[in-house]
């Protein structure tokens, strides 16, 4: 059993036991996904249900489909990582499993910036209009990522 003093941390764990500690940080993490891609693809699934769907235009009609499979995708980069997990558990391999699981969130980080981008501007387009909506995703997907791209790293930088 290799116990690892790392001083960065401060924590006294295994290598094992560090992996564990991670697997569990990465479900945390599904797990407060999971409720946001279900609420973002819950507002797409009822919008063709509504009368005013038949009055979209095609680029509304385009952009609303291309949210619909975004949200699909993304919902299954959540779940990869549960079916990794699945899949190798006992293996031994649990690093793989980390790895999988956070290039799995990665994809589903993204996922999510575009469908909080793409229904901010569906929404705009659809009662302001087309201006509106263009400048809502520009200040949206700035937004996005400075949140979540610059400020983990300017984070990173200050240790």
């Amino acid at each position: 059993m290799m116990v690892s003093d790392d001083s960065r941390t401060g924590r006294n764990e295994t290598d094992q036991e560090r992996q564990d500690r991670k697997w569990l940080d990465q479900l945390q993490e599904l797990r407060v996904m999971q409720t946001g891609v279900q609420l973002l693809a819950g507002f797409l699934l009822i919008l063709p249900f509504q009368d005013a769907f038949a009055d979209l235009d095609g680029l509304q009609r385009g952009l609303f489909l291309t949210l619909v499979v975004v949200a699909a995708l993304t919902t299954l980069c959540v779940f990869t990582p549960i079916a990794v997990h699945r899949h190798l558990s006992g293996r031994y391999i649990k690093h793989r499993v980390l790895t999988a699981g956070g290039a799995a969130l990665r994809a589903a980080l993204i996922g999510v910036a575009v469908l909080v981008v793409g229904m901010v501007t569906l929404i705009f387009d659809v009662v302001v209009g087309r201006a509106a909506a263009l400048t809502m995703m520009g200040t949206v997907a700035i937004a996005a990522v400075a949140l979540l791209v610059v400020v983990p790293r300017v984070l990173e930088r200050g240790e």
